[in-house]
């Protein structure tokens, strides 16, 4: 039996570019040198344009769950009052790690299937007046659901609470304007639209955020944000660095520079809208209605979703991913996030048009999507 090229279709960590892959056997650099203490906050600059700020963007040698807790221990003292969204596996884990730092955890829940709503975030926010930090997550890769960060900070009204985003699987897929939307911290990482392999983690706080840094209680010491700050005044990390992580991030910031941001992100709704066609016309469920359903992963639901995966895996070299939570084995997901194009979403279709023997019926209404 002949091998197949493997063909990784999840959402995260996704396919990385040749170009940026090359940039990863680079030779080693010192990093408290005076080639990485140029280049360094350069790229880090170069990233504000896609987290939708002027603020400093702070780099982690770590997962997203690294800046997920850098957030939390530099805001979070002891009984801080928290409010975590919780409509998936990510914003439950938003909720674990408040609760690892002992705060005072609310938990709004939402249903698995569909996007946070801002009015009842509105309406528990005017229940508890003492929150003081909201955590939620703006792409529920757990789910394929993008949540809508602008109304739930809309939703505040005024009140005191930071809104903490978890952006991990959303930026550079969708715009995330933290300025203009009045977000005060956002988190994400390296191996999902950023086209990038996993290792490096970011976060950035607004003004307001950081007087809480200031005044938290909490022990850290590798995720300090203070230290983050002092040591990038010179250009460097207070810890060694994922150094050819940086590397390989200008180049894929050369990429999304190239094809222009806006162009990025219709070219992720574009492949959203070819995929739910495509889903719809082979007769599978869609987990996520049209309104939520996120630009880099797409959810369906099937009852032998495991199997179905492992099948695929076998006879085509595609990979899809699992359910997570509440939904493991019984869906499947479809990532197509960053170095991912139309082409690469009707090849996905395409094998389970082979695999449901329905042949050209998920493809020619993708195709149909694609050409309108």
């Amino acid at each position: 039996m002949y091998r197949f090229k493997p063909d990784l279709r999840i959402p995260g960590p996704a396919p990385v570019p040749c170009g940026v892959s090359i940039q990863m056997s680079r030779q080693m650099i010192n990093h408290r040198g005076e080639e990485f203490k140029k280049r360094f906050p350069r790229v880090l600059k170069r990233l504000q344009p896609l987290f939708g700020t002027k603020n400093t963007i702070y780099m982690l040698t770590g997962s997203g769950t690294s800046a997920m807790e850098a957030a939390v221990s530099n805001l979070v003292s002891e009984q801080t009052p928290t409010l975590c969204l919780v409509g998936g596996f990510f914003g439950k884990r938003w909720a674990e790690l408040c609760l690892s730092y002992k705060a005072n955890v609310h938990i709004l829940n939402f249903p698995w299937n569909s996007g946070v709503d801002p009015n009842e975030v509105r309406a528990y926010l005017k229940q508890h007046p003492e929150i003081e930090i909201i955590f939620m997550v703006q792409n529920e890769s757990s789910t394929a659901v993008l949540n809508d960060v602008k109304a739930v900070s809309e939703a505040r009204e005024g009140h005191q609470a930071l809104l903490v985003v978890d952006s991990v699987s959303a930026l550079g897929g969708t715009p995330m304007e933290m300025d203009d939307w009045n977000v005060d911290v956002v988190v994400s990482a390296s191996q999902k639209c950023l086209m990038t392999p996993p290792g490096t983690a970011f976060i950035t706080f607004s003004p307001r955020a950081k007087e809480f840094v200031e005044k938290s209680e909490s022990s850290r010491y590798y995720f300090d944000l203070r230290k983050c700050e002092e040591y990038l005044m010179k250009g460097e990390t207070p810890f060694t660095p994922n150094i050819n992580n940086v590397f390989a991030l200008e180049e894929a910031l050369d990429m999304i520079e190239t094809e222009g941001l806006e162009n990025v992100f219709s070219r992720h709704y574009l492949m959203r809208d070819m995929m739910r066609a495509g889903i719809k016309a082979l007769d599978l469920e869609l987990l996520v209605n049209d309104v939520d359903a996120s630009p880099t992963v797409t959810g369906i639901k099937f009852k032998e979703a495991d199997h179905l995966r492992l099948q695929i895996r076998e006879h085509y070299g595609v990979e899809f991913a699992g359910g997570q939570g509440i939904y493991a084995g019984e869906i499947f997901r479809i990532g197509h996030m960053g170095y991912a194009t139309p082409l690469d979403v009707l090849t996905s279709l395409a094998v389970l048009e082979l695999e449901f023997k329905k042949f050209g019926e998920a493809t020619k209404a993708a195709e149909l999507v694609m050409n309108e």
